[in-house]
């Protein structure tokens, strides 16, 4: 099947101080967010000049993907859009359709499954149609690949890296933080639930195995929800006060559930856990994120030849391979569905 570009979907970022709060606005719509929570994440962007990193490191890898697309002889220029920020969505999906974009495949800045890391893309997508209406192209999400060995091996490299610096230091993965709701309702009903928890842990122990780490820790970060609601837990910050505890004198930390250096992965890690380390007397390094490794590029466009040349979908864990839906559409009925809002 042909197609006639690539749009690069993901979740957007402030980019000036005025835009802090607008941007957080529309994260956080309907979802019930104290609004001293909303004051405390907007000083996190102000701490950074009210620039998020988001934009401006998809653009970098949208560089480095067209650079590679036209290596490897494929014409498909690349649009990039939001969900929550300039370029929204929207606008791209009709300057595409302005353009002649009949059909397009879509790269959406998340390796797994669950709502918020897929189906929320999907909601995107269907949304981005729907405003531009009839003339809209036709928009193929590629699949989730948290187990590409490309992003396994650029995450390994990250590890041992890290590890030079801190060659006894504990091993801990992160990963976003979601309501426990959320996660037991990620994947096809039939699955039983836990899809985006389990394939984050599928993702550690990979990334461990390449990079010889023999013993580490999943947490999580980054949670936003009001108090009452159960999120995935350890906290990443609570986990370090209980390592210090057991004796651990310092830890490698590895945002295995990113694919950048986004405002939360420098927050959370940079600040937030680092300094804790640092109150502790413990040491602390922290794994890079693919997005700027060059096999980052190669992986999307080995996602992308799957579809445009049938190559096949390299893949180093029995998970199915999930998540390429065409318009909006769920992989399945029930998966991953909408999590409640509070109060309903």
């Amino acid at each position: 099947m042909s197609y006639d570009a690539l749009l690069w979907l993901s979740f957007g970022g402030p980019e000036g101080p005025d835009e802090v709060i607008p941007f957080l606005e529309n994260v956080t719509r309907g979802r019930g967010v104290p609004p001293e929570r909303l004051a405390e994440v907007a000083g996190h962007y102000r701490h950074f000049g009210g620039v998020s990193p988001i934009n401006r490191l998809n653009r970098e890898a949208i560089t480095a993907v067209e650079k590679e697309l036209a290596a490897q002889g494929l014409d498909l220029p690349v649009y990039f859009g939001n969900r929550n920020w300039r370029p929204m969505v929207e606008d791209t999906v009709a300057r595409m359709a302005a353009d002649g974009v009949r059909r397009a495949l879509v790269f959406p800045t998340s390796a797994y499954g669950g709502y918020s890391a897929c189906r929320q893309y999907d909601e995107d997508v269907e949304r981005a149609r729907a405003a531009v209406g009839q003339n809209a192209p036709e928009l193929v999400k590629l699949r989730q690949f948290f187990d590409h060995p490309l992003f396994v091996s650029a995450f390994a490299d990250a590890v041992r890296a890290a590890h030079r610096e801190l060659p006894e230091a504990r091993t801990v993965f992160t990963a976003h933080s979601v309501p426990v709701s959320a996660d037991a309702a990620a994947g096809p009903p039939e699955e039983g639930g836990h899809r985006y928890s389990r394939q984050i842990a599928e993702a550690a122990r990979l990334v461990a195995l390449e990079a010889g780490v023999a013993e580490y820790d999943v947490v999580w970060q980054s949670r936003s929800g009001p108090p009452r609601i159960p999120w995935l837990e350890p906290d990443i910050v609570d986990h370090i006060d209980a390592l210090h505890a057991d004796g651990v004198g310092s830890v490698v930390v590895c945002p295995v559930g990113f694919v950048s250096d986004h405002l939360e992965v420098v927050w959370d890690l940079d600040n937030e856990a680092a300094e804790r380390c640092g109150e502790l007397g413990m040491g602390f390094a922290r794994a890079a994120t693919p997005n700027s490794d060059p096999r980052f590029a190669e992986l999307v466009v080995e996602l992308v030849r799957e579809h445009v040349t049938g190559a096949p979908a390299r893949k180093l864990s029995g998970f199915p391979a999930a998540g390429c839906t065409v318009n909006g559409a769920p992989c399945a009925v029930g998966c991953c569905a909408t999590p409640a809002r509070p109060g309903r």
